[in-house]
């Protein structure tokens, strides 16, 4: 079994836990306390034993000059997570390339993703993904420009948006 490094990052939007593997690769990442809780979220093959560190080397740098302003600074760091189907990984990296302070409607999601009837697909894409914050679901938005909801919590999504430059209207 694979050990996965993990820590835990203080954000001003609460705890932010990221699990790595040897490669450096994120596998999982959520605003929790308790890197352990981001084991479920991954498929069972991705899984591993978890080791605390201090520090992730480029993955906490980038995470930190994020919440320092560098809002391109997660876009180079690599994730890895099993998706069960090429519609799913294809729409996480169309998620990857979604820039900050402007985010896009789950319909126009499913548009970028090359199925603009997909809708529902898309919005799973978003609820199945384990790597918060590098792989951007937060930055999908209801029909209406609401906020809709995120795993992590209405109010981090929120901080997040603001944090980008975009707040919504709700």
């Amino acid at each position: 079994m694979t050990t996965l490094d993990s820590t835990i990052i203080d954000t001003q939007a609460g705890p932010f836990a990221v699990l790595a593997d040897p490669t450096g690769a994120v596998r999982a990442a959520g605003f929790t306390a308790d890197p352990a809780a981001l084991l479920p979220l991954m498929h069972p093959s991705l899984r591993g034993d978890l080791r605390e560190r201090v520090d992730l080397g480029p993955v906490s740098a980038a995470v930190r000059a994020y919440l320092a302003g560098d809002l391109a600074a997660i876009d180079a760091v690599r994730v890895r997570q099993h998706t069960g189907g090429p519609f799913m990984s294809h729409a996480w990296q169309v998620l990857r390339e979604v820039k900050p302070g402007d985010p896009v409607t789950y319909t126009g999601f499913a548009g970028l993703a090359g199925r603009p009837a997909a809708v529902r697909a898309a919005a799973a894409a978003c609820a199945r993904n384990a790597v918060a914050l590098f792989v951007p679901c937060h930055r999908v938005l209801r029909t209406d420009g609401t906020l809709g909801g995120y795993r992590w919590g209405l109010d981090v999504k929120k901080w997040l948006l603001g944090h980008e430059g975009r707040l919504t209207a709700s």
